[in-house]
């Protein structure tokens, strides 16, 4: 996965750093306790972990630190704040280097595994009720995350367009939005209500079925540009820590969400500055 390219990984690392609290380093005064692990490895471990799905004690011995450190030092870059700085500057980067494009934006969610449940979460209604996840999503015209929110499985998206529509207003982006796509299961009055009401003119939505309607008939139904935000969703759900997410707590998987799209931004911005030095196809 090109999330593990060592190039990539240096350029993530060299940004978290920025970001990493100050610490004041304190002998112990009989001189024999062991190390802090330094905070490097603790990040390797950590983004092992986002991008294989396997367990913190895997991811521990992987990055010379246990379960319990690891979980420590993720819990300490949560309080301040590193990975919200972190996917902040990978989008102010994007958007002075390439720019984004919200001449057409589309929001869609994605459903994922929760196996051991906690905030969030809710019986899934695509695999069983069984515990689960959502993601729901807003990228640019080329797929470039622009904002987010979570919850249980059970939330329709409808319910997560307010939420996913005010973290893109929070970066300052709604007023640039031409055009909007949505699926047919936004199609009702109050997401175009909400639509209208934030200033956004222009919405593309396809229409739900007429009841009794064939499935295989053809019909004229506006199909929007929503591929972008459903590639999106694909590269997203590569990570297996998204893909089957075990942590307890919004604020964790939010943070591996960060962590996740930063890594989907940068790899974006790496290829765009290796366009000229690829060898070209024969």
């Amino acid at each position: 996965m090109l999330a593990l390219r060592p190039d990539i990984v240096e350029a993530v690392w060299q940004a978290v750093a920025g970001h990493l609290p100050e610490r004041e380093e304190k002998a112990h005064p009989l001189g024999c306790h062991r190390g802090r692990v330094p905070d490097r490895d603790c990040f390797e471990a950590i983004l092992f972990r986002l991008v294989t799905g396997c367990s913190w004690d895997v991811a521990g011995r992987l990055g010379k630190g246990g379960e319990t450190t690891l979980r420590r030092r993720r819990d300490e870059w949560l309080e301040a704040g590193v990975f919200d700085a972190l996917v902040a500057e990978a989008l102010h980067a994007y958007d002075r280097v390439i720019g984004l494009d919200l001449s057409e934006v589309a929001i869609d969610g994605s459903l994922h595994k929760a196996p051991c449940g906690g905030e969030g979460t809710g019986p899934s209604p695509v695999d069983r009720g069984k515990t689960g996840w959502k993601w729901s999503i807003a990228t640019d015209r080329f797929g470039i995350p622009i904002g987010w929110a979570t919850d249980g499985a059970n939330r329709h998206d409808s319910i997560l367009l307010p939420p996913t529509l005010g973290d893109v207003a929070s970066r300052g982006l709604v007023e640039e939005i031409e055009t909007l796509h949505l699926d047919r299961g936004y199609d009702n009055n109050v997401v175009r209500t909400h639509v209208a009401s934030i200033g956004i003119d222009d919405l593309v939505c396809a229409r739900k079925r007429a009841p009794g309607k064939a499935a295989g008939k053809k019909k004229s139904l506006p199909l929007g540009l929503r591929w972008p935000v459903e590639r999106t969703n694909s590269w997203l759900s590569n990570f297996g820590g998204l893909r089957r997410n075990t942590d307890r707590f919004v604020a964790q998987r939010l943070a591996q969400l960060a962590l996740a799209i930063t890594f989907v931004i940068t790899i974006k911005l790496v290829k765009w500055a290796d366009r000229w030095s690829r060898e070209p196809s024969t």
